[in-house]
């Protein structure tokens, strides 16, 4: 391997220790109504992003919430346990992605012996938490 790419590879290697990600599949909720609870902790320190979760009146973030306590435990488990970095409010939640999922298709009985079709939709999210400073430093460095 060159120098160039080895250097490319340490980096990268460096990216991903400082960041974790945690994925929620197939929820049964539209990607509409999730993207709008997703929006409100894009880019938010993470404490502050659970205190909106738990007072939030949409159902959406009962589930967001869940996996954003998933995301901490697995930045800890990268991280040996630094409890030092959360607590001082360093860490963010850098990217929040809602996919759609499958949708189910269903059958309603419409008027004069019609039929209409019910879409039930479900998503995909995926949060990746990463550190407020380093993020800061790598793009200084670009």
């Amino acid at each position: 391997m060159g120098a160039r790419k080895r250097k490319s590879a340490e980096r990268l290697k460096e990216i991903k220790r400082a960041t974790a990600v945690a994925k929620l599949r197939n929820v049964p909720t539209s990607p509409r109504k999730m993207r709008l609870v997703a929006d409100m902790i894009r880019g938010v320190e993470v404490n502050r992003a659970l205190d909106l979760l738990r007072y939030s009146k949409k159902e959406s973030a009962i589930r967001l919430e869940k996996l954003l306590h998933s995301a901490i435990a697995n930045w800890e488990a990268k991280n040996e346990g630094d409890r030092k970095e959360l607590e001082s409010g360093n860490i963010v939640v850098e990217t929040i992605m809602v996919d759609e999922a499958r949708t189910l298709k269903r059958i309603k009985a419409a008027a004069q012996g019609r039929a209409s079709r019910i879409r039930k939709r479900s998503n995909h999210v995926t949060v990746i938490l990463g550190n407020k400073n380093k993020n800061v430093k790598e793009l200084e460095r670009v």
